[in-house]
């Protein structure tokens, strides 16, 4: 059978140059092909070519490189040649035909940016009626200069949604000097509801009766009420030296000496009215509340001691500590969202007054302290407390170091500014022990309170009874019932009853020469209103767990 392998196609002969064609002889024997694989063709050409010997030599090597030249062609599939060619193809014209696509977009954002310029130069301002807001200017002066009162006052809606949970404070480790972890002032020993709360006409009435007033005392007060609304002065103030305002002009004697002392005087007179419910919102008197606060306010923006400062000449941390209480109560009464900053204000710089070292106040800011002024300080905290502003915890521990550096006889006798056993400083010692959690069985507080009760309310020393008269009200009992009537019947009985006068008191207190008329009838006015002007500490209604003592 004939072989039908495919034939390796027998090579064309190339004619054969002159120069060689003596040296050759016969022409090559033809071979037979024999089938080989594609792959293996140049090998096999390769060892046939070797075969017809060197005579060949260059012929040979020309051939030999065209086949391989050849070779490789057939070897390269052709779509491969064709995807290279076309790729470089495509480069070429990418250079020549492609555009920088930055470019481009350059210039599409140029035009973009002088549109939008184009579109905000086109719009019309629209013209817009000014507003005449008129801020009210307020001049104080010592004495000549006064200031424009509104004559209407604004209702302005409570603050309500204020009310935030009391502070808890750690006071001392010792248990019975523990606060109430859930309060500190508020509510300290066992609060019934807020300690402002018997203020109201309805509440005040009862709790006259029940608690010893008559309505002689209550007549009393209504008379020493309208005695301040006629010394107040045009701007809003009221001044130790009375004589100065219009309605007064000289008539009544027994004038104060301190004139420098606006604040303290203006907080003295305002105390007796926020102590009978009369308000700026509401009462007979809300006229004469409202320009006494708005004095206060305008000062304390005036102050140079530091932000809500109402410190002064002569009336020194005293009447910032009269201010404060003020303010704070004011607040606590009505929740006038105008009031809260300035009360907030008032009881942040008693904070930064406070004795560093001692804990204590005295005439001057961070000055070593005097149980006097510290009385009244303790007293703004906690009218502060009472109306849910913040108080700070580190200042009342620093107090509570003060009381123990100047008690007597482990806490029932306090002294001026070192241990000591003074009637009105024991009473203020006591007091400030009461509301910064004392227990009403605690053996000092008895016994102090004791000796305070032998010894008697005083014909001439208001300040002393002004602090005694609270202790007893708060303690209750027998005390309470042999100190009140004699309390009560002696300032019902010695209240100026005819003339200018009528209503106010005065008497030879120590510190009466200087506060004179306003300072005495202010005294006087808050110890009748003792009934109702602070709900009592020690309340058999609350629970003694409510309290973690």
């Amino acid at each position: 059978m004939a072989d039908k392998s495919p034939s390796r196609p027998q090579p064309v002969e190339k004619p054969v140059p002159a120069r060689e064609q003596g040296r050759r002889t016969a022409p090559p024997t033809p071979r037979r092909a024999t089938p080989i694989a594609a792959g293996q063709q140049s090998v096999a050409a390769k060892s046939r070519d070797n075969a017809d010997g060197g005579e060949e030599g260059e012929d040979e090597e020309a051939e030999h490189e065209g086949g391989n030249n050849f070779l490789l062609f057939n070897a390269v599939p052709s779509w491969v040649t064709s995807m290279i060619v076309h790729i470089i193809m495509l480069i070429i014209l990418a250079f020549i035909t492609l555009e920088n696509p930055f470019k481009s977009a350059l210039n599409e954002l140029i035009i973009g940016e002088e549109d939008v310029t184009e579109e905000v130069e086109d719009f019309e301002e629209e013209d817009v009626p000014e507003i005449d807001v008129e801020t009210p200017t307020t001049e104080v002066a010592v004495q000549d200069t006064s200031v424009v009162i509104p004559q209407e006052v604004t209702e302005i809606s409570p603050a309500n949604d204020l009310d935030a949970a009391p502070i808890a404070v750690e006071l001392e480790d010792v248990g019975d000097r523990t606060a109430p972890k859930n309060d500190l002032l508020a509510a300290v020993g066992a609060y019934a509801g807020n300690g402002l709360s018997g203020r109201g006409a309805s509440a005040r009435a009862a709790l006259v009766r029940k608690n010893g007033g008559t309505p002689g005392s209550e007549n009393a007060v209504a008379l020493a009420l309208q005695w301040f609304a006629n010394h107040q002065n045009p701007d809003g103030s009221w001044s130790f030296d009375h004589r100065v305002s219009p309605m007064c002009q000289g008539r009544c004697p027994d004038h104060g000496s301190i004139t420098e002392a606006r604040n303290g005087a203006t907080a003295m007179a305002l105390l007796p009215f926020l102590g009978a419910g009369q308000t700026h919102r509401e009462g007979k008197y809300k006229q004469v509340v409202y320009r006494g606060l708005y004095y206060l306010i305008a000062k304390q923006r005036e102050s140079t001691q530091g932000p809500g400062g109402l410190w002064e000449e002569r009336g020194h941390m005293y009447s910032h500590g009269l201010c404060s209480i003020a303010l704070c109560e004011a607040y606590g009464m009505t929740r006038d969202r105008e009031l809260m900053q300035p009360a907030q204000l008032s009881l942040d710089f008693i904070s930064s007054a406070q004795d560093p070292v001692g804990g204590g106040w005295r005439y001057q800011v961070k000055e070593r302290g005097d149980t006097s002024v510290v009385g009244w300080q303790l007293m703004a905290l906690k009218s502060g407390h009472m109306a849910y502003l913040n108080v700070n915890p580190n200042t009342i521990k620093a107090a509570y170091k003060y009381l123990d550096g100047v008690q007597a006889d482990s806490g029932a006798a306090y002294g001026y500014t070192d241990p000591g056993n003074g009637q009105a400083t024991s009473a203020i010692g006591l007091l400030s022990r009461m509301y910064l959690g004392w227990k009403k069985d605690h053996g000092p507080l008895q016994r102090g309170a004791e000796r305070l009760s032998g010894i008697g309310p005083s014909d001439h020393n208001m300040y002393y009874n002004y602090y005694a008269t609270q202790i007893m009200r708060h303690l209750g009992g027998d005390m309470w019932e042999k100190w009140n009537p004699e309390m009560r019947d002696y300032l019902v009985n010695s209240q100026n009853k005819a003339g200018h006068t009528k209503g106010s008191w005065n008497f030879q207190d120590p510190h009466g020469a200087s506060g004179g008329r306003i300072y005495c009838t202010g005294l006087a006015t808050m110890i009748l209103e003792v009934y109702y002007r602070h709900m009592p500490i020690y309340q058999k209604a609350a629970s003694e767990d409510d309290f973690e003592l």
